[in-house]
């Protein structure tokens, strides 16, 4: 089974036991993360969208809250004796996908 769900803007395609890179989440690690804002759901054979979604939800724990790679940003002018380079890293953390399902796993 897979779900589409939604969070820091961006949308993931997730399944059990998948560890996705999401933007920083709040809570130590080896909590518990429920994501609500499920898009879609399927299990191969069947999808389920809009107001078949009512209940489900996907559960996961969060491993790890780090910074990312670093980015650098370099700014030049030539003939103008003008340069700025900057580094910017970004917070992610780390989920693993524990369980998809909710109210829809009992029909």
């Amino acid at each position: 089974m897979f779900a589409v769900i939604k969070t820091g803007g961006k949308q993931y395609r997730v399944a059990k036991d998948d560890v996705i890179v999401v933007e920083k989440l709040d809570g130590k690690a080896g909590g518990k993360i429920t994501f609500d804002n499920v898009l879609m759901a399927g299990d191969g054979k069947s999808l389920k969208l809009g107001k078949d979604l009512d209940g489900v939800t996907v559960t996961g724990t969060l491993v790890e809250t780090k910074k990312g790679d670093k980015v650098t940003v370099f700014k030049k002018r030539r003939r103008n004796t003008y340069r700025r380079k900057i580094g910017h890293r970004q917070a992610e953390s780390h989920i693993k996908i524990t369980a998809i399902g909710g109210k829809s796993d009992k029909e």
